[in-house]
């Protein structure tokens, strides 16, 4: 089975524990993941089975949107909830504006210290395996970009709320309600431990939910629980992204039965109507996308990546 599939993560779990009970739902080993979730955040994970597994490379740097809670008033040595506290706790009481205002020096493209608890590696070794066989992690700060990072409410009044403005602003607590859009590779847990740095206080990550990876949207995504409903009742197909939906900036082009037959065998294909483009998806018919062609000269293009080798499904007349 071929496609693309949203999970809704559950807090608690992996994203490898996902990956490996939907492998067991689609009763195949070609299944991975689009971006690790911590075991403490919710979400988008999008997951490619089958060949669709072979787009995973145009989705390495895609931009990732999310909201959650940041507490404050003391450190964990993970940066978020699921952590050992470090030093005391204190009481700690800000204001909505202050903390506005501090979310501003988070935004655009900034120099980020990675948690000790992270999947960057170490001379080829993750650093939370390093920290758990307790050696030493030294990690080097890394630019990342921050589109977006409002903080929308404290935990004394919910997000959104209709309370004035400037009511809202002089409000105190000690959690924060947040939202953010960010570039690949950034770290909200390392966000919300350097805010507590910065106020001298500590803080960390309460909780985080995803709520977007590329095109992927939280409203496609699929609880675990559906997607083995779906399996059982012989709907699982439903629960699949459509195939023209992805990739969206990348222009596409349908192909007919001549082109896909050779585009199928890994041949280069003339496809004049996309004589400017660089890369394009390759369809038969409306569901099929059989490859991911690179121009080579003029209007000849290579499917470099060919996702459809199976003749015999075929459409009837391209539909």
């Amino acid at each position: 089975m071929n496609g693309v599939l949203i999970i809704d993560k559950a807090p608690g779990i992996t994203s490898h524990d996902v990956v490996n009970r939907v492998r067991r739902i689609l009763q195949q080993r070609s299944v991975g993941h689009l971006g690790t979730l911590d075991p403490l955040a919710t979400g988008v994970l999008p997951l490619v089975a089958g060949t669709m597994t072979r787009l995973a490379q145009f989705y390495t740097k895609s931009c990732k949107a999310y909201e959650g809670l940041i507490r404050f008033g003391f450190a964990t040595d993970t940066y978020d909830s699921d952590g050992d506290p470090v030093g005391e706790a204190q009481q700690v009481q800000v204001t909505l504006q202050q903390l506005q205002e501090l979310a501003r020096r988070f935004q655009g493209a900034i120099e980020q210290m990675p948690p000790p608890f992270s999947a960057k590696k170490i001379h080829g070794v993750p650093a939370y395996k390093l920290v758990r066989r307790q050696k030493e992690v030294v990690l080097k700060p890394v630019r990342v970009e921050i589109m977006e990072f409002e903080i929308i409410g404290l935990d004394s009044r919910p997000p959104y709320s209709a309370a004035p403005a400037q009511s809202m602003a002089e409000e105190k607590g000690d959690r924060a309600f947040f939202r953010a859009r960010v570039g690949s590779g950034t770290y909200m847990r390392s966000v919300a431990h350097d805010m507590g740095q910065q106020l001298g206080c500590g803080a960390h990550l309460s909780s985080l939910r995803r709520t977007r990876v590329a095109e992927f949207d939280i409203s496609e995504a699929h609880t675990l629980e559906s997607v083995q409903a779906a399996a059982e009742n012989g709907r699982l197909q439903e629960l699949f992204v459509h195939p023209r939906t992805l990739l969206p900036d990348m222009p596409s082009v349908t192909a007919n039965e001549e082109s896909a037959a050779r585009i199928r065998s890994g041949r280069t294909v003339n496809l004049p109507e996309m004589s400017r483009a660089r890369q394009i998806k390759v369809f038969y018919g409306q569901k099929e996308l059989l490859a991911i062609a690179t121009r080579v000269a003029g209007t000849l293009f290579h499917p470099g990546i060919v996702l459809d080798t199976n003749p015999q499904e075929m459409p009837v007349n391209g539909r």
